[in-house]
């Protein structure tokens, strides 16, 4: 015999003794009273011996035993239950009920605790690393698949939890059953029906792994420049620059490109495009340039670099280069240099800014534009409206009143 079995062999052995002396009623409630209370003081011993002998009063055994104590309490109370229901003097069917009641609550308040588990654990690992700080590469890594793998994990516990569930069901069990002995065409439209779900599952269990994003990584998603901050069970949101969200399914990241400017590190390099005249003088634009971006903050004395990129009809193209630690800091540092070097250029070589050139004036040997005129060209000196035939009054020469 088991030791289910010989407990409740015991405690029928109780009832029949009892039911000699006090009614059967009143035998069934003392006794079920009493298996409850029983559990709760066992549970109780449980838990205080546990914390007792834990490590450290701050480690994570403590914490998850805090954490579950109701939990784990009514889980105690659930299976004496279950434990006591068969000795009692209830009717056949609403003993089936009760026992199929009493196990639903306990396979889903062991699910339950497992899930609290899960964040818990997964909380308290999450606490070590600071993304806080400018050199947050490593701390980026772990606490991505600290959070992916959470909510993976939290989704399977779920699944299987409602899956045990059901299969308590008879009518449950026998269509599972000959779903799975006909696997043809109903296993096949399941199976689609459930494919986003399941792709954006197992993408997140290969970005966990491999990781091509990290939570605040700088990435260029769909044209839209922003950070990653928030990596769900089936999407991921991306904070963008303005401070609108991008809400993009987590399969997009496995199966289409995009950039990720702080895959390796965090250092970048700016651009800076300026379009100047001709006549700027290069070589004082470069050492200007280069004083400009030694004296910012944002500079992580890496790269500055000038160069000529593109010759246009009408400007030169000059190009600068300079490197941050960080993206953030690489837009404020461009911005400061544009703007510094803009103001030197007023200020010192106004020659220096974009200018459209034409010539104004006839051309060298153009017929009928010579000094005196021709016999094909206009007059050298067109007469008065009021000389001119027929022209109205309005457009005539006014007169002196006494003429």
């Amino acid at each position: 015999m088991t030791l289910l079995e010989n407990i409740r062999a015991f405690l029928g052995q109780i009832s029949l003794e009892a039911g000699t002396l006090l009614p059967k009623q009143l035998v069934a409630l003392l006794l079920f009273v009493g298996v409850i209370l029983l559990a709760l003081l066992l549970h109780r011993l449980a838990m205080a011996s546990l914390i007792r002998y834990a490590p450290l009063k701050e480690s994570d055994l403590s914490a998850v035993l805090d954490r579950v104590r109701g939990l784990t309490r009514l889980g105690a109370v659930l299976l004496a239950a279950v434990i006591v229901l068969p000795v009692l003097p209830l009717g056949g069917v609403l003993l089936g009920y009760l026992r199929h009641g009493l196990s639903i609550m306990l396979i889903a308040l062991i699910g339950w605790t497992v899930i609290v588990i899960i964040n818990l654990l997964s909380d308290l690992r999450a606490r070590r690393y600071r993304v806080d700080l400018e050199d947050n590469l490593t701390a980026r890594k772990f606490l991505t698949q600290i959070r992916v793998l959470q909510r993976t994990s939290v989704v399977f516990v779920g699944l299987i939890t409602l899956a045990v569930i059901l299969l308590t069901f008879e009518s449950v069990k026998e269509y599972g059953a000959g779903l799975f002995a006909s696997a043809g065409v109903a296993g096949l439209v399941l199976g689609l029906a459930a494919r986003p779900v399941l792709a954006n599952l197992i993408a997140g269990i290969q970005i966990a792994i491999t990781q091509p994003i990290r939570l605040e990584d700088a990435v260029v998603v769909e044209g839209e420049w922003g950070w990653i901050e928030e990596i769900a069970t089936t999407y991921v949101v991306v904070r963008i620059w303005d401070w609108r969200r991008l809400i993009v399914p987590l399969s997009y990241f496995i199966e289409k490109p995009f950039q990720n400017w702080t895959r390796e590190s965090g250092s970048i390099i700016g651009a800076v495009i300026w379009h100047v005249d001709y006549r700027v003088p290069i070589e004082a634009f470069r050492q200007k340039m280069k004083e400009a971006v030694a004296a910012s903050e944002f500079w992580d004395k890496q790269v500055v670099v000038l160069q000529v990129t593109e010759v246009r009809p009408q400007t030169l193209e000059l190009r600068g280069l300079m490197s941050a630690r960080t993206s953030p800091r690489a837009w404020d540092l461009r911005c400061e240099v544009r703007e510094k070097m803009i103001a030197w250029l007023q200020e010192t070589h106004p020659e220096a800014l974009p200018r459209v050139r034409a010539e104004v004036g006839p051309a060298p040997g153009a017929p009928g534009l010579e000094s005196g005129g021709s016999d094909s060209g206009p007059p050298d000196e067109a007469p008065p409206h009021d000389d001119v035939a027929g022209a109205p009054d309005h457009l005539r020469q006014p007169r002196d009143i006494n003429e």
